[in-house]
């Protein structure tokens, strides 16, 4: 690339090497703008999959609000607070890795074992309290995934804004000054060639 203020000189081999190194930004920009085309296109997936697991989420959520209520009016506040909790020791957090133009993206969900009651049995074992862990446990489910797509999301978003930021800086930077010292060399080459012609030609007779 031509650094600001570097003056060129005006030969034939300046100004090959000018025109490969527009060749290669060219195609750099090219590559960067497919990678534009492509992360924008996962973000819009991965956008829509958020929307549908919000609302999955949301869902989920008011399950759980409801379900509380039910086991709150069965039991109260009290014995509600010290009924034993529904064991998760057995579930675990399987991820899968993928990568998308060299960046890794996330695939989060939490298996589930069958439910266990735990080391503590309740004293008064009721359907409310069981729907209640239930619906909390299946909120946590949903909350996993969708902290997996967040977290993807960011990751695409930022990958986006570097890509565009090269892309832009060679665009308006990179690309306008070689285009403009392809043109002063061929301009200073073309005045070469005229002098020279001027000076072969041959002096009118008199």
């Amino acid at each position: 690339m031509p650094e600001p203020g570097r003056q060129i000189a005006a030969t034939r081999i300046a100004l090959l090497e000018l025109k490969d190194e527009q060749r290669l930004v060219q195609e750099g920009y090219s590559l960067l703008d497919e990678k534009r085309i492509l992360l924008a296109h996962e973000i819009q997936r991965q956008l829509a999959h958020l929307a549908a697991l919000r609302r999955e989420w949301a869902a989920l959520e008011s399950e759980a609000r409801a379900r509380t209520m039910a086991a709150l009016g069965r039991h109260g506040l009290d014995e509600l607070s010290v009924y034993p909790p529904m064991s998760l020791a057995a579930d675990r957090v399987v991820m899968r890795r993928s990568r998308l133009l060299g960046l890794e993206l996330l695939d989060a969900r939490l298996e589930t074992s069958p439910a266990s009651p735990g080391r503590e049995q309740p004293v008064n074992p009721t359907p409310e309290a069981r729907a209640c862990a239930k619906a909390h446990r299946n909120w946590l489910l949903g909350a996993v995934e969708r902290a997996t797509c967040e977290l993807n999301l960011r990751r695409l978003v930022a990958d986006y804004v570097r890509t565009e930021r090269r892309a832009k800086a060679i665009e308006n930077v990179l690309m306008p000054e070689i285009e403009s010292s392809l043109k002063l060399v061929e301009e200073q080459l073309e005045a070469i060639d005229q002098e020279e012609i001027a000076r072969l030609r041959p002096p009118p007779r008199e």
